[in-house]
């Protein structure tokens, strides 16, 4: 099980030094994607359009591609697809996309340092304690459990948080997981928000790769919480692959990349990270048939589809939806 690159076809590619090329220091810092007539897309540092054709730097070379092959330059991020009004399946094991991620709400404030409800006393160190109320103060914390008060000093305490301060909207779904560290579980978040990919999705591919190792290294040579392929770290900056913060900001950016390309669709997303987009694409835009594949895209998506929401039919009524889960 691996994160693998796709590597841009040779017969559609010619790396050369192109006869014109632009000066360097009106190169562009956001994000640069051809977009293929395939429906496809290919990252790069910089293209521009000429009479021979489109050429395109990348990892130092410069490319050139046949117009034919490239329908549009994208410079920056490309708006989302739109969702389709209708979709024709809508059974439980039709298509299975990603739900739109958004920042979750700050945390509520308390005054005067009183903490009224169940909260989490983090120590120095890395311990914490669960407190069924607490007062804080210049000199500590004052904390109750059970019938017991207990005082804890300034000095070895970290912060104090909120226990379940996160309301889910009125029917949905609670996704309660954890990977046992709480370092770890905020990592995922916040990857998950800033690129816009579902902390659970993450959670359940790092589950599968890993089981939460960051020492791990597959015997392809993949390492850490993610398994990262060492052309897919250097891809994507990685200079230590057993650091979980590199690791998982780089999983997740693979992740937003696959996102991208597929429309969200999860099932290509998942075999493609598993054996590579050239895989999903050489089949025609469907789960590769290796056994490995399809039992990875199989386990995960099972997962993620009983929490995930259920596409509607127009005019269904709102409470119709289910999970896919038998």
């Amino acid at each position: 099980m691996c994160a693998a690159v796709v590597l841009f076809s040779s017969s559609h590619a010619i790396a050369q030094t192109p006869s014109q090329t632009p000066d360097p220091s009106s190169a562009q810092s956001e994000q640069v994607r051809l977009k293929l007539t395939d429906g496809t897309y290919l990252t790069v540092d910089d293209a521009w359009e000429t009479p021979q054709g489109i050429w395109y730097r990348q990892g130092g070379l410069s490319h050139l591609a046949p117009k034919e092959r490239v329908k549009a330059i994208i410079r920056g991020e490309e708006p989302p697809p739109k969702t389709k009004a209708k979709r024709k399946d809508t059974s439980n094991d039709g298509p299975l996309y990603m739900e739109p991620v958004v920042a979750e709400p700050e945390p509520p404030k308390t005054q005067s340092g009183v903490f009224e409800k169940p909260a989490w006393i983090y120590l120095k160190g890395g311990a914490k304690v669960e407190a069924d109320s607490a007062t804080e103060s210049a000199a500590g914390v004052w904390y109750q459990r059970a019938s017991m008060s207990i005082f804890i000093d300034r000095s070895r305490i970290d912060r104090i948080e909120l226990e379940d301060v996160i309301k889910t909207d009125p029917g949905k779904k609670e996704r309660g997981w954890s990977t046992g560290s709480s370092r770890l579980d905020a990592l995922i978040r916040q990857n998950g928000i800033r690129y816009r990919v579902d902390p659970y999705l993450i959670f359940l591919v790092m589950e599968q790769e890993s089981h939460f190792n960051s020492r791990v290294v597959s015997p392809k040579g993949a390492m850490g919480l993610m398994q990262l392929m060492p052309g897919t770290a250097a891809r994507f900056g990685v200079r230590h692959s057993f650091d979980p913060a590199q690791n998982v900001s780089a999983g997740t950016r693979y992740l937003r990349e696959l996102l991208n390309r597929f429309n969200n669709r999860v099932d290509l997303v998942l075999a493609s990270y598993n054996a590579g987009e050239g895989a999903v694409i050489k089949f025609g835009h469907q789960v590769p048939p290796y056994k490995e594949t399809r039992n990875y895209v199989k386990q995960i998506s099972y997962r993620y589809r009983r929490n995930a929401v259920k596409p509607k039919k127009p005019g269904q009524a709102e409470a119709g939806a289910t999970s896919g889960g038998k």
